[in-house]
């Protein structure tokens, strides 16, 4: 829904006015913008914290103390709802998102939804405010596009270490009872925390487009309306097969984001989804690459090039038929043997 934290290395100088914002009993100061997207924006506050002596009013309602900033610093989300579905569907993100607790997938720490007067038409509005911890490293496509321009690219062992804690961070939405999937796993909404000596820390975020994953297709109807849903929620580069064209009678289950974890991998070592580089390679449709699951890979010279292990492990989850896919627990197995095998 709306906007993600993406763009974090592009920070705007401008405070926007600054001001203090209140989540329900707590008071925050807006330093800057981090940036934008659709209805929504997202700043960097700063919690302002009346008696220092209590604690901290935020320190008072989050659960998981690991959650809480050094300095009084989180990432905040306000997004403009202009109608009756949009509000639905902030409902239904902030629901989904407070159903996870893991490392790997970043936590709604408090939200508000407020109504507003609407100046121009006198009748009330609403707007909505989800904190967040703040990661000013960036996302993985925020990182790929840096390095990309000064030449660089992760090593085999950083490749695999990402990889593997954004396995985690699935296993855990499904897991549940019922299990979810996120519908738009993509290196945009992937947040990485540079830390000296050790690989990057990884987490998946944006929790708006996350449903429960198993749906039963029996009409050509319900076909079209999955279609028209995931047209709308999940990025068309990474989007499984089986949701461009949905047969008529079909079992959808979480391994569409196993699809979507296969173009991920490949954009982290090469920047972007296979199929967008077979289209800079050969042009044609995105829709029929992906059906027909044309994965190409690129052939820069051996400093860019990874173990052809990688290689056979993305295709592996690229099956466009989804019953051949592997399932979450079966992708931890092997990138666990792909990491004993290739880190020193």
């Amino acid at each position: 829904m709306g906007c993600s934290l993406s763009g974090l290395n592009s920070l705007y100088d401008a405070v926007n006015g600054g001001g203090d914002v209140w989540i329900n009993e707590n008071r925050f100061r807006i330093v800057r913008q981090l940036g934008e997207g659709g209805f929504a924006f997202v700043f960097l506050v700063k919690e302002i914290v009346s008696d220092a002596s209590s604690g901290g009013g935020l320190a008072n309602k989050v659960k998981d103390p690991a959650h809480l900033s050094a300095d009084g610093t989180y990432a905040m989300k306000k997004i403009l709802i202009q109608n009756k579905e949009q509000l639905e569907l902030v409902r239904e993100e902030i629901r989904v998102s407070l159903l996870f607790n893991h490392p790997n997938l970043l936590p709604l720490l408090d939200h508000a939804i407020i109504s507003v007067k609407d100046g121009q038409e006198g009748g009330l509005k609403h707007e909505a405010f989800l904190l967040f911890p703040v990661h000013l490293d960036g996302t993985l496509l925020d990182n790929s596009t840096s390095m990309k321009a000064k030449k660089e690219t992760f090593s085999t062992t950083e490749v695999l270490h990402i990889f593997r804690q954004l396995c985690d961070g699935l296993k855990h939405m499904h897991s549940l009872d019922p299990p979810y999937a996120h519908n738009d796993v993509k290196p945009g909404n992937v947040l990485l925390t540079r830390r000296k000596g050790q690989p990057p820390l990884a987490i998946l975020m944006d929790f708006g487009s996350a449903r429960p994953s198993r749906k039963q297709i029996r009409s050509r109807q319900e076909a079209l309306q999955l279609q028209e849903w995931t047209s709308e929620h999940c990025s068309a580069p990474f989007r499984a097969p089986e949701l461009w064209d949905c047969p008529s009678h079909a079992d959808i289950d979480e391994r569409t984001d196993i699809w979507s974890l296969g173009c991920t991998l490949y954009a982290i070592m090469y920047g972007v989804s296979p199929f967008e580089y077979a289209l800079g390679e050969s042009g044609g449709s995105l829709q029929l690459a992906i059906v027909n699951a044309q994965v190409k890979w690129p052939n820069a010279g051996p400093k860019a090039s990874y173990p052809e292990a990688l290689h056979q492990f993305v295709t592996w989850m690229l099956q466009p038929q989804p019953a051949v896919r592997p399932s979450i627990d079966a992708i931890i197995i092997h990138v666990d043997k792909l990491i004993a095998k290739f880190t020193k």
